[in-house]
């Protein structure tokens, strides 16, 4: 049985991925196990009405089979996973299903835009949601068409917005993953400051290579940790499951509480979609290949705004923020005529925000450079357009060829350049 949950937290509070876990407990309790990883998703990052990271969660419950592996724990005691499972039954799952809801509700904090919802299948739901969802504004009609055709339980508070992230959870196919172990805090301790070492943080990452965005060297600033009064303590993203499990205990912190390791779509890229100028709507994001149509403008705040040209001719504005640090500057050295392949995202305007951008080709910039005269030392003037040189020292002569041409060195180079870490969003790839 796979259930998928949503919209549990607000600005004020709450995290949906720490009611999870509290699914998890409650299917202990309840006689079920564990399947594979909890999922943890991330779906379009463009959302106007999402309240953080736009993130869905699921798991898959069932009576376990095979070798289980260690993927968490809590109340002290260690969560298993299982590679496969049978189903449980009618009464078990009818069980589970009001115990999981009411644990939904009392991990969601009451507030304006909190709307929970759970959805409960027994069969994997169509891929083709969860891509839409990562790329797409869903409506929530197609949502709950989607749950029904697939025989689906599912249970709302208030809007049914819910629905959506949660069937895309529960629809989320797995091809490109990576995986993030979170920590709680103690629950007395949520609303005080964080207690995560830094120092523990960088030496961590630095002896286990897997994973990534724990730290910005630039701003040195800690990524590890929220900025908000949710439960989370701290998380440890990895490009492989057992290195966040095995950095976690040379982490020095504030006592964790419990722990939970998520099978993530995070630094995939899943919301980016090659498009061109013209396709990229409201809420979108996408990959263009253009030429840089017009010279960079720096704008107040460092931003810097320059457009860019597709093969069919649409330009489209794009914008690098100052805060995402690589991405200014390089737009700032840019000239019309380079060859660029960006990605980024569009709100409400018009304008690419951009998460990214691939150098493929420099304009060729320079001068004509005046020959010298052997004979007295000095440069030679220009005589006008095809009629040569002359030095003025000696007044000798030279044909219009014999000037050469020197390339101007650019502030530039081919390449792909990424924001700063804590400028990254969490679906933004690791490699283009």
């Amino acid at each position: 049985m796979r259930i998928g949950i949503d919209d549990t937290d607000s600005p004020r509070g709450g995290c949906t991925t720490w009611a999870l876990t509290e699914l998890v407990r409650v299917a202990g309790e309840d006689g079920l196990d564990l399947v594979g990883e909890p999922r943890l998703v991330r779906l379009n990052p463009n959302i106007p009405w999402k309240t953080r990271g736009n993130a869905a969660l699921s798991l898959r419950v069932g009576h376990g089979r095979g070798e289980p592996s260690i993927v968490g724990e809590i109340s002290g005691r260690r969560v298993q996973a299982y590679p496969r499972a049978t189903r449980p039954s009618p009464a078990e799952r009818e069980r589970f299903l009001e115990d999981a809801w009411d644990a939904v509700l009392a991990a969601a904090p009451q507030a304006p835009g909190t709307d929970p919802a759970l959805v409960a299948v027994d069969r994997p739901l169509p891929a083709s949601f969860y891509w839409q969802a990562v790329r797409e504004v869903v409506p929530v009609r197609l949502a709950e068409q989607t749950l029904r055709r697939a025989g689906a339980t599912f249970r709302v508070r208030a809007s049914r917005r819910g629905l959506v992230g949660a069937a895309a959870a529960v629809a989320w196919p797995a091809h490109r993953v990576t995986w993030e172990l979170l920590s709680y805090r103690e629950p007395a301790r949520v609303g005080t400051p964080r207690e995560v070492d830094r120092a523990s943080v960088v030496a961590s990452q630095r002896a286990h290579p897997e994973l990534f965005l724990c730290h910005d060297p630039a701003t040195r600033r800690l990524l590890v940790s929220p900025h908000t009064d949710c439960p989370i303590l701290f998380g440890l993203r990895g490009t492989d499951p057992a290195a966040p499990v095995a950095a976690l205990r040379s982490v020095r912190s504030e006592p964790v509480d419990r722990w939970m390791l998520f099978r993530t779509n995070q630094a995939t890229g899943d919301h980016l979609l090659r498009r061109k100028a013209a396709d990229l709507r409201p809420y979108r994001a996408g990959i263009l290949m253009g030429t840089v149509a017009t010279p960079p403008a720096t704008l107040a705040g460092g931003h810097v705004r320059f457009e860019l040209a597709d093969g069919s001719g649409t330009r489209l504005t794009c914008l690098a923020f100052e805060p995402t640090k690589t991405l200014p500057r390089v737009a700032r050295a840019l000239a019309p005529g380079d060859r660029l392949r960006v990605w980024g995202s569009r709100g409400r305007s018009r304008d690419l925000q951009l998460e990214g951008i691939e150098v493929l080709a420099l304009e060729g910039r320079g001068r004509w450079r005046a020959p010298s005269c052997r004979r007295c030392g000095r440069r030679a003037r220009s005589l006008g357009t095809a009629r040569g040189w002359r030095c003025d020292g000696c007044r000798r002569r030279f044909p219009p060829e014999a000037a050469a041409w020197v390339e101007e060195r650019r502030a530039v180079d081919p390449g792909t350049y990424h924001p700063t870490p804590s400028a990254r969003r969490h679906l933004a790839p690791l490699a283009p």
